[in-house]
C-alpha cells in the first residue's frame, strides 16, 4: 500500500473533534462491495494539497475512508440542532454523511471541511441506509459547480 505524499498546499487542521462528544458521533463508514472512481476534480483537490493522490491513494481515503495524514482518525458525524417539521428539535444530526477530515484552504487559509455524504448508516438515520444514489449525487455536484462558477461561497466537491 503506497503512502500519500502530501503536496505543499497540504494543511491539515483537525478542529472539530476537540469541541466534545456533544458536537459529533463517531460512525463506521459502509463497507461498500465495489467502490468505483467515476470523476475526480484535480483543480479542488489542488487547493488543498490533494492533487498528489493517484487514483489507488484517492479511492483507499475516499472510498474506505483511510484518514488523511495528520488529520481526523476517524469519521463523525455532525450533531445539530432546528426547526423540522415546523416544531423545534434539539437532537437533529447528519444521516447520511458525515465529517472525515479539515483542511485549510492554499491561499486563503480558509478551514475547509471535508465530508461525505451516501457513506452510510450515522445515529442520525432514522432508519435509512445512509446511501445516496447516483442522480443525487450527481444533481448535488451540478448545483455546487454552478454555485461556484457564479461566484457564490458554497460547497465544493472532490469525486465521484
Amino acid at each position: 500500500m503506497a503512502c500519500m505524499i502530501p503536496a505543499p498546499a497540504y494543511h491539515p487542521d483537525p478542529r472539530f473533534q476537540a469541541l466534545g462528544g456533544e458536537f459529533a458521533d463517531p460512525v463506521e463508514p459502509a463497507d461498500f462491495p465495489e467502490t468505483v472512481l467515476r470523476f475526480r476534480n484535480d483543480r479542488a483537490a489542488a487547493t488543498v494539497g490533494l492533487e498528489t493522490l493517484d487514483d489507488r491513494a484517492w479511492l483507499r481515503h475516499f472510498g474506505r475512508f483511510e484518514p488523511l495524514p495528520d488529520n481526523q482518525t476517524r469519521p463523525l458525524a455532525m450533531r445539530y440542532h432546528g426547526h423540522q417539521f415546523r416544531v423545534y428539535n434539539p437532537d437533529l444530526g447528519d444521516g447520511r454523511g458525515f465529517l472525515f477530515g479539515q483542511l485549510r484552504e492554499a491561499g486563503t487559509g480558509r478551514l475547509l471541511d471535508l465530508a461525505t455524504k451516501g457513506s452510510g448508516q450515522t445515529p442520525w438515520s432514522r432508519a435509512g441506509d445512509g446511501r445516496l444514489t447516483l442522480k443525487g449525487g450527481v444533481r448535488e455536484i451540478l448545483a455546487a459547480s454552478f454555485l461556484e462558477a457564479l461566484g457564490v461561497p458554497t460547497s465544493r466537491w472532490c469525486g465521484l
